[in-house]
């Protein structure tokens, strides 16, 4: 089945009360039970809600899964992965990160002890290097957030399986459209599902996937007992904006190819970051990896002057000043300021001056 086949009618089927051809929105808190537990399926909303089980068996088709689960952001998503682990845990992530997760790693489960190493997984060897007996953890973006780093999921899938260690890949900016890091070797998948799936910058939702039987049962355990779940409405907001998830990253890809390009020779831009260019770093990797190059991308002007970002930020018309993406709306943000504020400046511009002078993968 075609992957706009699927985005359509995965987990979904007509009402069999009314005939209803859209999934029912079920307002309901709990379910009643034909005696002291037994039930259809269903006894409290927090543990499983019909339009929120319709939505999750449809991202999970879409990413190629066995179990998908839903939650009640990106970061919803990300805290019940984070619950996996355990004190004396590390993970190795990449050092190119989204603000939101960077926060939650070193200001929450740092506090737990769990340690973070930061690292420039686009070279893999900068992996293996930091793995060690703790290490129980992946943490992959690719293409990272903000600055497009592609990061081989065949290879971190490798280090992985040799050492025992569960990975989790970052898929909000490619979305299933474009990348299944399932079928690369990841343990677990996830969205911050607010951006592209749901596409109409209307709910706030994170998914996790995954074919690990064991990994679905933590996952489903922690969910119901901490309770990071959507409500009905989102879920079937989400479920509407599936539908058109495959014909909207069309535009996405073709819209964002043409803006890169017109940056590129724009005289007042020194750098873009746009996968989709033959010298961008790892660009082979994600031609092999990815079905086309998304419509994110990042720039640095010429004299790098915050000023000047700011300028360009706040003036342009027909792209909105705001965060978040992957909306049908163009939005621009400076995420020195915005997204990404929560980094320490001189860790994000060691970072950005590290992968700026990097231009080859050395698998």
């Amino acid at each position: 089945m075609k992957f706009g086949t699927r985005a359509i009618h995965a987990g979904q089927e007509p009402d069999p009360t009314t005939g209803a051809i859209m999934t029912p929105i079920y307002q309901t808190s709990t379910y009643v039970q034909e005696s002291p537990g037994k039930h259809k399926g269903y006894a409290y909303a927090r543990g499983k809600n019909p339009t929120r089980v319709a939505l999750e068996k449809c991202i999970a088709s879409l990413e190629n899964a066995k179990y998908g689960l839903c939650f009640s952001s990106g970061q919803g998503a990300e805290d019940t992965i984070l619950k996996l682990l355990r004190p004396g845990d590390e993970v190795i992530a990449t050092d190119d990160i989204y603000g939101g997760s960077y926060r939650m790693f070193t200001k929450v489960f740092a506090h737990f002890g769990i340690k973070f190493h930061f690292v420039n997984m686009h070279d893999a060897n900068d992996i293996r290097k930091h793995v060690n007996e703790n290490t129980r953890m992946l943490w992959v973006e690719t293409p990272t957030n903000p600055l497009m780093k592609i990061i081989d999921i065949k290879v971190c899938s490798e280090i992985a399986k040799l050492h025992n260690l569960i990975l989790v890949v970052d898929n909000t900016f490619a979305s299933p459209y474009l990348q299944n890091p399932l079928d690369l070797g990841a343990s677990i998948v996830m969205h911050s599902a607010t951006k592209y799936l749901g596409g109409h910058s209307d709910v706030v939702m994170g998914a996790a996937c995954t074919n690990d039987d064991k990994l679905y049962e933590e996952l489903a355990f922690i969910t119901n007992s901490c309770g990071p779940v959507p409500g009905p409405m989102d879920s079937f907001l989400v479920i509407r904006g599936l539908k058109t998830l495959h014909v909207r990253m069309q535009a996405h890809c073709k819209n964002g190819k043409e803006i890169a390009h017109f940056l590129k020779n724009h005289p007042r831009i020194d750098k873009v970051y746009w996968p989709g260019f033959e010298d961008h770093p790892n660009h082979k990797i994600a031609k092999e990896q990815m079905r086309d190059f998304g419509g994110m991308l990042s720039f640095i002007m010429k004299g790098n002057s915050m000023e000047d970002a700011f300028k360009v930020a706040a003036a342009t018309k027909v792209f909105a000043l705001a965060e978040s993406l992957g909306g049908v709306e163009s939005l621009i943000g400076h995420p020195a300021s915005m997204t990404h504020a929560s980094i320490p400046k001189e860790e994000r511009e060691i970072r950005c001056v590290r992968f700026t002078d990097s231009f080859e993968c050395r698998n």
